[in-house]
């Protein structure tokens, strides 16, 4: 360092390199901070993957209702202007549009799982679309023989693809046809002019193209179009369309004129024959209600409410069911919980005051229902608990209860509780024991020895610093028994089980995600608030597991 930098008081301190100390300093942080966080991005992106990122799935569930609009896009859109509240069907547009959906839905078999997600919120509604999904591809076909009987080429699928294809895609497919057809035959692409002119019929016919070459593995030279193209094309001839420089003029031209005296029995009349629900407005209002990407019906329904096209209601009161489970489920764990402090604390200060060959024997006992299958531990409850089990003979034998007034234990929330209490026992036993055993015992003589009474030395001067592994207890304890749903199934019945079966069985039987997301959501949210009331009340810096 030059003496005019030591003797400059203004000068920078500079470090053996000559840069600046300071800026020495903050790169070095900067590099310690950065070993620091590729020594825990391991970590850091196992949670994001095992836990932050299937919640965050959970979450989008519950709000995701792109089915609906993804399946049936131009009905949606047709619905719009369609009024609810007028008390009748829709018009012949949006049953046509329903028509050329419902025929791409059957073909991907896309339409049962739109019957299915709209039957949670209209019973009725899933066998109106599986019924009409086995005949939809019928309507229509009184104008492909009108077609056909006006002129034989329309029934040739090279007419279809010269007058609709883009002469691109033909010189395309043509040379891939030389080639062998070995590779997939390019994509279907539409003619832009048909397309400008004759929009439905490129519509309907775009579809039917891209479904063959997609689902069927086949060629649009080499099928005849669905019915639907056909009648998609009687209804832009019939708005008069301009056919000037369409390819297949003469053949075009002829059929615009014919096609002013075809018969047409009508797109909704058709619909009605096959299936008279789709006269009710009720459908259509569901459909409609639903065809929004995103929505709020799953929380409603969450909360003993439902979506429906008059907004949301609540259901009747012999259908609330959820709300009373999210309260007997709070009320049960707390219960559960209470119950195993009460039971846990007198064990744990066992534990922690007997000498250790004893506490480690004890430990043991305490230990060993985690070496027994949890369905196990429960179905043994069962047979504790039945009416004819042993409990109730003991009880019997020795003459509390008589025989023809035995106690109901199981089936019921007095079950759920004995055998969750038991099961979750050892969860709070172990985080108490660990902050027992750091509570030195000398506290309590000096406490005696100052005059004061075994309860005063315990309750003035041990049970205050066993608080922290209390809380520890409760919190684990009182999670881990809002998530139980094994031992509820099992021995609650209907009167014992909790929310998190609800969510079970819309997983796995019901298979209604969106609703048991919700659900979850909705627990997931309730736990949070308590977490943070716990926190505001008592501290969760106050929480120890010993040491």
């Amino acid at each position: 360092m030059s003496d005019a930098t030591q003797t400059d008081p203004g000068a920078p301190v500079l470090a053996a390199d000559g840069t600046p100390l300071r800026k020495s300093l903050h790169r070095a942080l900067r590099r310690q901070k950065i070993r620091a966080l590729l020594l825990i991005a391991p970590l850091l992106i196992f949670i994001c993957v095992t836990f932050i990122y299937p919640i965050g799935v959970m979450l989008f569930r519950s709000v995701e209702n792109d089915l609906v609009s993804a399946t049936f896009p131009r009905t949606v859109i047709a619905l719009d202007d369609w009024d609810y509240d007028a008390g009748d069907a829709p018009n012949e547009d949006v049953f046509t549009a329903l028509l050329l959906d419902m025929n791409v839905a059957v073909e991907l078999k896309n339409h049962t799982r739109v019957a299915g997600r709209l039957n949670y919120e209209l019973p009725g509604i899933s066998s109106l679309f599986r019924r009409s999904g086995r005949k939809v591809d019928d309507i229509g076909e009184e104008f492909t023989d009108q077609f056909v009987a006006l002129d034989a080429a329309w029934e040739a699928p090279e007419t279809w693809v010269a007058l609709m294809a883009d002469p691109d895609w033909i010189s395309a497919q043509s040379d891939w046809s030389a080639a062998g057809g070995d590779t997939p035959e390019p994509a279907f692409v539409i003619n832009a002019d048909v397309e400008a002119q004759l929009p439905q019929t490129a519509d309907a016919y775009a579809s039917f193209a891209r479904i063959i070459q997609s689902e069927d593995n086949d060629s649009p030279t080499q099928e005849e179009p669905w019915h639907v193209v056909y009648l998609s094309l009687y209804q832009d001839l019939s708005a008069g369309a301009d056919l000037t420089g369409l390819p297949m003029g003469n053949l075009i031209g002829a059929a615009a004129i014919a096609a002013r005296n075809f018969e047409d029995p009508g797109v909704r009349d058709a619909f009605y024959d096959i299936e008279d629900g789709w006269s009710d407005p009720e459908v259509w209002g569901t459909i409609k209600a639903f065809s929004s990407p995103y929505t709020a019906g799953y929380f409603l329904a969450a909360i003993d409410y439902e979506l429906n096209p008059n907004g949301a209601q609540s259901v009747d009161d012999d259908e609330k069911i959820y709300l009373k489970l999210f309260k007997r489920t709070m009320i049960m764990s707390m219960v559960i919980t209470f119950s195993c402090i009460l039971l846990g604390y007198p064990v744990a200060w066992l534990l922690a005051n007997l000498p250790m060959r004893t506490s480690s024997l004890l430990m043991i006992l305490v230990l060993l229902p985690f070496w027994t299958s949890l369905l196990v531990r429960t179905s043994a409850w069962k047979v504790l608990l039945q009416d004819q089990g042993v409990i109730n003979d003991i009880l019997v034998w020795i003459g509390i209860v008589a025989d023809d007034n035995r106690l109901a234990l199981i089936n019921n929330a007095t079950g759920t509780i004995i055998a969750m209490t038991h099961i979750l026992l050892p969860f709070m036993i172990l985080p108490l024991y660990s902050v027992m055993k750091t509570i030195p015992i000398t506290y309590l003589r000096a406490a005696k020895s100052l005059g004061a009474t075994d309860w005063t030395a315990f309750w003035r001067v041990y049970f205050p610093q066993s608080v922290p592994g209390i809380g520890a207890g409760s919190i684990l304890v009182f999670i881990l028994a809002i998530g139980y749903y094994i031992t509820p199934e099992i021995v609650g019945g209907t009167k014992g089980v909790f929310i998190s079966n609800r969510i079970a069985f819309h997983i796995s039987t019901s298979l209604n995600w969106g609703l048991a997301a919700a659900l979850g959501a909705i627990l997931l949210a309730l736990v949070l608030a308590l977490y943070w009331l716990y926190d505001r009340m008592v501290g969760i810096d106050n929480v120890k597991l010993g040491g």
